[in-house]
């Protein structure tokens, strides 16, 4: 049996959900115009430069909707899908999820982006299992704008997966070959892991990084 991995936002999709969530609190009224885009812009250069603090995003990215009804956020949710996400579920990353769906490959989605944002967009892709940063919740269901457990972020990706596959009775080594697909220098550790890394659409930094290595590179999209 082979595993698959594929990180999502600049992998998969050809922008970032998060920060493209957080235009959307925006563009919808719930968060405060400029200043909300200047910090939320800070924030998403700070995870390229890889030196995000990834606590203090999730309070001030949960913070547009943690307090509305549930309801609500589902509907801003399901609108965030049609409006954003759906133009951008491009072919190539289709077919590629696909390829490796259809050659019987266990597959995942690992990513740093919360489970909120990320769960329809792995339904959207076919994956059944999501690897995403989790939210702590009260005792009334509500989202604290804390991390819960683990994040699924530079290094806590490796534990993240370990911790999954013992779910399920597995490990890294039982598979023939892990691949993992990421565009990002900040998933360097788990591309390191893997038997088959691949820099997809890849960062200027992780590009150099590949070609030293003798890495495959992807780019899925123009």
């Amino acid at each position: 049996m082979r595993l698959t991995l594929f990180d999502l936002d600049g992998t998969l999709l050809p922008s970032d959900s998060d920060h493209a969530f957080g235009e959307f609190m925006v563009a919808i009224g719930w968060a405060d115009g400029e200043q909300w885009r200047r910090r939320n812009d800070e924030f998403y250069a700070d995870y390229q430069a890889g030196c995000l603090d990834l606590d203090a995003y999730v309070d001030f990215a949960t913070s547009a909707w943690r307090d509305r009804r549930h309801d609500e956020v589902e509907a801003a949710r399901e609108r965030f899908m049609r409006e954003v996400i759906a133009p951008q579920l491009r072919a190539p990353a289709l077919e590629l999820v696909g390829r490796h769906r259809a050659a019987g490959d266990l597959i995942a989605i690992v990513t740093a982006t919360n489970e909120v944002v990320t769960a329809p967009i792995a339904r959207a892709f076919g994956v059944e299992h999501l690897i995403a940063v989790e939210l702590e919740r009260d005792g009334g269901g509500r989202v604290t704008g804390r991390v819960r457990g683990v994040p699924s972020f530079r290094d806590g990706k490796i534990r993240r997966v370990d911790d999954w596959l013992a779910s399920v009775g597995r490990s890294l080594g039982d598979f023939e070959r892990v691949t993992f697909y990421s565009d990002s220098t900040n998933d360097l550790p788990l591309l390191e892991r893997a038997t088959d890394p691949v820099a997809t659409n890849p960062s200027p930094a992780l590009e150099a990084i590949a070609l030293e290595r003798g890495w495959p590179i992807l780019k899925l999209f123009a």
